[in-house]
C-alpha cells in the first residue's frame, strides 16, 4: 500500500491519457458499512492509495468483506489516516476532474460518508465507469476485467490496483 500523498509511477500498459478511476474498500456491503480504503488512478496512470481510520461511530465489520480485500479492523484503526486528511489528500489530487467507478452505489455513498465525516465537500465528480462503455463494450466487461487482472499477475483486491485493473480495461475497450 502507498503511503498517504505518495504516488507510484504507470506501468506501460496505461497510456499517457486514460479515464481517472477511484476504488473504495469497505468494512461490509450492507446500510452499516463504511469506507475503509481508497485508491486512485489518476489520468496518466499515477497510483495513489491509503487506509481510512474508521470513525468512532463505525463499527459495522463484516468477516466476509475482510475476507474480500484483507484488510483487518485493527489494522484500518492503526495505520489509517483521519477522515479529514483522506478527503484533502483525495481533493488535493483529484480536483476538477471526472473520475470513475465500477460500483457508484456503493462507491457513492461511501465516499459521501467520508466526506460528510472530514465536514468537507469533493471537488471533484464520481460517475460509474458505464457511462464510458456502448452496449458491445458492455457486453465485454467482465471478462476484460478479468483479462487485465491476470495480465497484471493476478492483481490483489485492494484499492488502488482495482483501480488500475478497471482503468486498463477501459482502455482495451477504447473507452
Amino acid at each position: 500500500m502507498l503511503a498517504l500523498g505518495s504516488t507510484d509511477r504507470p506501468s506501460s500498459t496505461v497510456q499517457a491519457v486514460a479515464p481517472a478511476v477511484l476504488d473504495l474498500e469497505a468494512s461490509g456491503f450492507g446500510r452499516a458499512s463504511y469506507p475503509i480504503e481508497v485508491g486512485f488512478a489518476l489520468p496518466d496512470g499515477v497510483l495513489g492509495c491509503t487506509l481510512i481510520r474508521p470513525e468512532p461511530s463505525w463499527i459495522h465489520w463484516d468477516p466476509a468483506a475482510e475476507h474480500l480485500h484483507g484488510i483487518r479492523r485493527a489494522t484500518a484503526l492503526r495505520a489509517g489516516r483521519p477522515t479529514a486528511e483522506v478527503a484533502r489528500w483525495l481533493n488535493g489530487h483529484l480536483a476538477g476532474l471526472v473520475v470513475y467507478c465500477d460500483g457508484w452505489a456503493h462507491d457513492y455513498p461511501w465516499l459521501g460518508m467520508l466526506f460528510d465525516a472530514a465536514g468537507q465537500r469533493p471537488a471533484f465528480r464520481l460517475e460509474h465507469l458505464h457511462r464510458l462503455l456502448d452496449d458491445a463494450r458492455l457486453s465485454r466487461w467482465d471478462d476484460t476485467v478479468e483479462a487485465v487482472r491476470r495480465d497484471l499477475g493476478g492483481a490483489r483486491h485492494r484499492a488502488s490496483t482495482d483501480a488500475r485493473v478497471l482503468q486498463v480495461a477501459l482502455q482495451r475497450l477504447g473507452a
